[in-house]
């Protein structure tokens, strides 16, 4: 058995990616093809067939293989088609006027009239053409798959805008040679609405996709472009691409970690809070493992390519993101389910309407003019719309609170959510260094103290030092950092030292302080002694310190039945003293990437309906696992990409806003889709001439004069949503 990933062009909309899925499914030598819409990719296992069959398979579909996808630098993005909608918004509304003006007793545009036949249809004529080219991927589409025996959603429209738009085009002929009363049979206007509504439920749908695909593009650029090699004692800049495994590495305080691997010779402190969540710096000495990516702060370390390549921590990382935008929701699963029977019986039914009319003698031009009014009447602009306006709706309403919603999944998911999990630090924490504590042994009162330390701090780069302020400016002299111990620096004629236990081994100094290091410890504190000539003067605590108001969040959620729990790569002991003092029982400690989003799996798999709230790009692969994945905004650009929902307010009670609001949208949602198929259901026989013994007919143009009505309920339902809401 073998495996491909070959990169797809052509593919502009969810039609395409499954129909293109389905018939790859079908061909000998193919065992299972997932396509992936947002990175335009074809995951294929195959076997007793060659790469170009693969390709030869994908171009009979109507799509262009690019060859195999070598890695994410490969994405293409492209302009979302927001803003070409508005230019054809204002053509839709001209040929909206122009065509229904007087049948609503509109005042008469100059010149573009029905008092002007031929300009007038020359008008609307130039501008379905407009439309046909605007809409010529969803045509393509769906004759690709009629052809494929697939007929889907793209089908249905396909086929009545080309009957329409053929009519329609018969009927200006007619008006060019002076047959003026053909005015009445041109529905152009349908043509062009049913391309505008489908469009405009795409652009709203698709807005996602670019997101999915920067998250992906970041998660990437965290590795370094270049490394250094030593060999033979010379050392030489390589690129990332030429590192083998085993190789001699070296890095230099304020550079990045090139590959994983381990330190061979040094000692310092290294920034994994990208791939960890631990805000405090780990010390890296020999036999420590590096994680690419990682940054080294204070020291110079050789260390040994262990994983390059697909094998890194990163390459990971993309793998688990990647592998998450290939699921498909229960909604999108159930769509296309009910396009499989509800496409091929509108076209049998429209074949039927034409052939019974003409055996109970109604003319071939009125027996096609019924057929393509069912067609018309069924187009699915109202079902295109049922969803995406409610997510708009949603979007503004969930932004009053502090909420950014990606996609209509999370109105779906939203509503039954039964456990949420927190990323620690950066999430319920700020994810930054602050004063915890002071013990002061010397003759200066604490500020003084504390402004000594300040100005010593602020000549180091360490991240602790981002814990201190100077509030009066002193001078420092020969400042000297010590490589995985502490700082040194002269304050008035003074020696410091600030720095660890380690530090006061070297400096053969004893710590007689041993019950205020205890409470320290037992806070999660990260450690500092101020020693002056040589005597311990003073013992600061820095940790990270707690969001405002998190514990009265976290009860709120209890007794809404939502199960907390804590899932961090911090070390166990910090973990338990901040999940103590939040009331969280359920705590899960010393977990990387990969294991966070293996434990969310395993809770969905048991059918939890989960949240994940998270930051940092460790974070990423369980926001997307996630059932719901949430960031707070001031968190890595990459988690912000890769989750559901972000909280620009970083307010976390307004999580219990979304469930909410989940609930009420989706009951919009169901009101929505009822209403769209009670409009086909009245309307369908109408179009198909069962009651034109009763005096009761529809044309084409009333067609979509109901078709506009039915997303008008559509629209106007979304809206009675937000106005309830507020």
């Amino acid at each position: 058995m073998k495996k491909i990933v070959l990169k797809v062009d052509g593919m502009t909309c969810s039609a395409c990616s499954a129909g293109l899925e389905k018939y790859l499914n079908k061909q000998i030598g193919v065992k299972e093809a997932n396509v992936n819409l947002v990175l335009s990719i074809a995951t294929i296992e195959y076997e007793k067939i060659t790469k170009k069959d693969l390709e030869n398979y994908i171009k009979k579909a109507g799509f262009k293989s690019l060859g195999e996808f070598k890695g994410i630098n490969e994405i293409d993005t492209k302009e979302n088609d927001k803003h070409k909608l508005i230019y054809v918004s204002v053509l839709m509304l001209l040929i909206m006027y122009i065509s229904m003006g007087p049948m609503l007793k509109l005042p008469n545009l100059p010149f573009i009239n029905h008092n002007y036949p031929l300009l007038l249809a020359s008008i609307m004529f130039l501008v379905t053409l407009f439309f046909l080219w605007y809409g010529y991927d969803i045509l393509k589409s769906g004759l690709k798959n009629l052809f494929h025996k697939m007929p889907n959603m793209d089908t249905l429209v396909m086929f009545s805008v080309v009957f329409s738009f053929l009519y329609s085009f018969y009927g200006y002929i007619m008006i060019i040679f002076e047959a003026e009363e053909y005015l009445k049979n041109l529905y152009f206007e349908a043509t062009c609405m049913i391309i505008y509504f489908i469009k405009l439920g795409r652009v709203i749908e698709d807005a996602s996709k670019e997101k999915t695909k920067d998250a992906i593009k970041k998660l990437v650029q965290i590795t370094p472009q270049y490394a250094i090699l030593k060999k033979d004692g010379e050392e030489k800049k390589i690129t990332i691409d030429e590192v083998k495994k085993d190789d001699l590495l070296i890095c230099r305080s304020g550079d990045r970690i090139a590959v994983d691997g381990v330190v061979l010779n040094g000692k310092t402190y290294v920034d994994e809070s990208f791939i960890t969540g631990e805000s405090v710096p780990v010390l890296k000495e020999e036999k420590s493992r590096l994680l690419a990516g990682s940054i080294n702060y204070d020291g110079y370390i050789e260390y040994k390519a262990i994983k390059i390549g697909k094998e890194s921590t990163i390459s990971e990382l993309v793998k688990l993101v990647v592998e998450a935008t290939n699921t498909k929701s229960k909604v999108q699963k159930l769509a296309d389910r009910i396009s499989g029977y509800f496409v091929p019986v509108i076209l049998f039914i429209s074949l039927l309407t034409f052939l019974v009319n003409i055996l109970c003698g109604l003319s071939v031009t009125k027996s096609f003019l019924h057929m393509i009014t069912v067609l018309v009447v069924a187009c699915p602009c109202a079902l295109g719309l049922a969803v995406p306006l409610v997510v708009v709706v949603s979007n503004g309403l969930c932004a009053q609170k502090g909420l950014f919603l990606r996609s209509g999944a999370v109105l779906e998911k939203a509503k039954n959510i039964d456990t949420i999990i927190f990323d620690k630090t950066g999430t319920l924490t700020f994810g930054k260094l602050n004063l915890f504590k002071l013990f002061n042994y010397s003759k200066y009162d604490d500020a003084n103290l504390l402004n000594i330390v300040s100005n010593i701090e602020s000549k180091s780069s360490h991240p602790i030092s981002t814990a201190f302020k100077v509030n009066k400016q002193l001078d420092v002299s020969n400042f000297k950092t010590l490589n995985g111990l502490g700082i040194y620096g002269e304050v008035n004629n003074q020696e410091y030292y600030l720095g660890n236990q380690e530090l006061l081994a070297n400096l053969k100094i004893k710590n007689v302080n041993n019950a205020d290091y205890d409470y320290l410890v037992k806070n999660g504190c990260s450690i500092i002694y101020i020693i002056e000539n040589h005597k311990v003067i003073g013992l600061i605590g820095v940790r990270d310190i707690i969001r405002t108001d998190i514990k009265n969040i976290i009860d709120k959620f209890n007794k809404n039945n939502i199960d907390v729990i804590m899932l961090t790569g911090d070390n166990t002991t910090t973990a338990q003293i901040i999940a103590r003092e939040l009331g969280i029982t359920n705590v899960i400690a010393n977990v990387l990437p990969k294991a966070k989003a293996e434990y969310i799996k395993k809770l969905t798999s048991e059918d939890k309906k989960v949240i994940m709230v998270g930051d940092g790009i460790n974070d990423a692969p369980a926001l997307v696992n996630a059932t719901i994945g949430i960031s707070v905004n001031d968190g890595t650009d990459v988690a912000m990409d890769s989750a559901d929902v972000i909280l620009m307010n970083n307010d976390i009670s307004n999580i219990l806003d979304l469930i909410s609001i989940s609930k009420q949208a989706y009951q919009v949602i169901k009101q929505n889709l009822f209403w769209a198929f009670f409009y086909n259901i009245c309307m369908l026989p109408i179009a198909m001439g069962l009651f034109s013994n009763f005096g009761i007919n529809m044309t084409p143009m009333f067609g979509s004069v109901a078709m506009i009505f039915s997303s008008l309920t559509v629209v106007l339902n979304s809206l009675r949503f937000e106005r309830g809401k507020k």
